[in-house]
């Protein structure tokens, strides 16, 4: 589970294709190993953030619907 040094990204309200366009363009500045979380209101996104992560070769920690959207924990590839 995400811890303090994780990095919250809200991309609530955008639509398909923008958080996993802006999801990636944002990984690329992290480090290896390094975690974000995604919080999206997208409804696709259920189906784009894990197809994202298995394409980059990025590890999906952990998925959770919220009130309002969905949280998506994210580990940059090593």
């Amino acid at each position: 589970m995400p811890d303090a040094d994780s990095l919250i990204y809200d991309l609530k309200g955008l639509k398909c294709p923008l958080p996993v366009l802006k999801t990636r363009k944002r990984m690329k500045t992290l480090a290896p190993g390094a975690l974000i979380i995604v919080e999206t209101t997208d409804p696709l996104a259920i189906i784009d953030i894990p197809h994202f992560c298995t394409e980059d070769g990025h590890s999906l920690e952990h998925s959770e619907a919220l009130a309002v959207g969905h949280r998506f924990v994210i580990r940059k590839k090593a």
